[in-house]
């Protein structure tokens, strides 16, 4: 009798282990799906905060994400579209001009300086060099292409008596592109 009762002891004991264990898996799983169920709200508002959606619902959110990113995708494309049609212009001779894009940054201690064209432009590298150095501009690291198209990428520090601002670099390297490019109409 006495190893009857202690095995209903026993007994009871084991099942309230295992309604612990059993009451712990649903707590965590609970609380797992309250932690997915928070990311994905948070996410869905951010998402309406991009899009400037006013929707309440899930569904409605999604909905204006989605016109939100068909505007978009007409945006670019029409972006590409105006690019397309204004980058090459014709020139009297019925050839294709299209002078090259200048960027100049300004940084810390000099400029980077960005050069790039659609099509190759014998030459012009050393007429842009020349002019940076005429400058007082070292250039101090530079990367440039020129088979295809040419683009040129040069960053130049400065001499420390120069004061040189953007404009100053963009007008130069624009001088020189003009002086190269007439240079070879005449040759």
């Amino acid at each position: 009798m006495r190893g009857d009762l202690l095995y209903f002891i026993y007994l009871k004991r084991l099942r309230a282990e295992e309604e612990k264990i059993l009451k712990l898996r649903k707590e965590r799983m609970v609380s797992r799906e309250q932690k997915r169920a928070a990311v994905l709200h948070e996410k869905l508002q951010l998402l309406r905060s991009i899009t400037k959606s006013h929707a309440l619902s899930e569904s409605s959110i999604i909905v204006d994400a989605s016109k939100y990113i068909q505007e978009l995708k007409d945006k670019v494309e029409r972006l590409n579209q105006d690019i397309t049609t204004t980058s090459p212009q014709i020139n009297s001779n019925n050839t294709t001009s299209s002078w090259p894009q200048i960027e100049v940054e300004t940084l810390e201690k000099g400029f980077l300086v960005n050069v790039y064209s659609e099509r190759s432009c014998p030459g012009l590298l050393v007429a842009i060099l020349q002019v940076l150095e005429d400058l007082g501009l070292n250039v101090l690291e530079a990367r440039v292409s020129c088979t295809d198209t040419f683009r040129l990428e040069a960053f130049g520090g400065e001499d420390e008596d120069a004061m040189i601002n953007a404009q100053v670099v963009t007008e130069a390297v624009f001088q020189a592109i003009k002086n190269w490019s007439e240079s070879n109409e005449q040759g």
